[in-house]
C-alpha cells in the first residue's frame, strides 16, 4: 500500500512539470488576474501562479480562471482551486465564488466569498457559509505556488474499484458454524 503512494506522488510531481526551486513564470493571463485584483482593492495572490486563462467583464464585474489543473496552495490556511474559478469582484470584494475551498482543521468548506473591508486594517475575510474566517491580508500579497493534489485529479471511477461502485443485488449469508 505504501508503495503504491509513492509511485502516485512521484508521477504526479512528473506530471505537474515543476521542479523544486523553479518557479514558473507568470503567464499574460496570470498577470490580468493579478492586476483585475489590485485594481479593485485586492491582494494578488487569492489566486494562484498557473493561471491558462483569464476572463473578467467589466460593466458586471463577473470573472472566471482557468488554471491547468485542480491544485491546493498552503498560506496559514490551506487553499483548494478547481480547474476553475469564477466569481463577481467589485472594490474590496469577490461575491458568488465558486471553486475554491479553504481548509479548518480536517475540514474543506467551500469559499462563497472574500472582502477587504478597510484596506488599512490588514485584514482580509472569507466567508465560508457559517461564519468569516479572517486572515492577516499580508499572507496574501503574492500568488501563491500551487500543487496538484493526486486525491483532486483522480475522478471517482479512479477512487472506487468497479466492483464496489455497482449497486449488490444479492446478498450472500453464511453460517459461522460448521453442521
Amino acid at each position: 500500500m505504501a508503495s503504491w503512494w509513492v509511485v502516485v506522488m512521484v508521477v504526479a510531481a512528473a506530471g505537474c512539470g515543476c521542479r523544486r526551486g523553479e518557479a514558473a513564470a507568470p503567464t499574460a493571463a496570470a498577470e490580468a488576474a493579478h492586476e483585475v485584483l489590485r485594481a479593485h482593492g485586492l491582494p494578488r495572490g487569492l489566486l494562484p501562479v498557473g493561471i491558462a486563462e483569464f476572463r473578467h467583464d467589466e460593466g458586471s464585474g463577473r470573472f472566471e480562471a482557468a488554471l491547468g489543473e485542480a491544485c491546493t496552495a498552503q498560506f496559514e490556511v490551506g487553499l483548494r482551486y478547481n480547474a476553475t474559478v469564477a466569481g463577481v469582484i467589485s472594490y474590496g470584494r469577490i461575491a458568488s465564488l465558486s471553486g475554491v475551498s479553504a481548509q479548518d482543521l480536517f475540514l474543506w468548506f467551500p469559499v462563497r466569498g472574500i472582502r477587504v473591508d478597510v484596506p488599512s486594517s490588514g485584514v482580509i475575510y472569507f466567508d465560508v457559509g457559517v461564519v468569516f474566517k479572517h486572515f492577516p491580508l499580508a499572507v496574501f500579497e503574492a500568488p501563491p505556488p500551487c500543487t496538484p493534489d493526486p486525491l483532486l485529479l483522480l475522478t471517482p471511477q479512479q477512487v472506487i474499484p468497479k466492483f464496489l461502485s455497482k449497486p449488490i443485488t444479492k446478498w450472500i449469508f453464511t453460517s459461522s458454524s460448521a453442521t
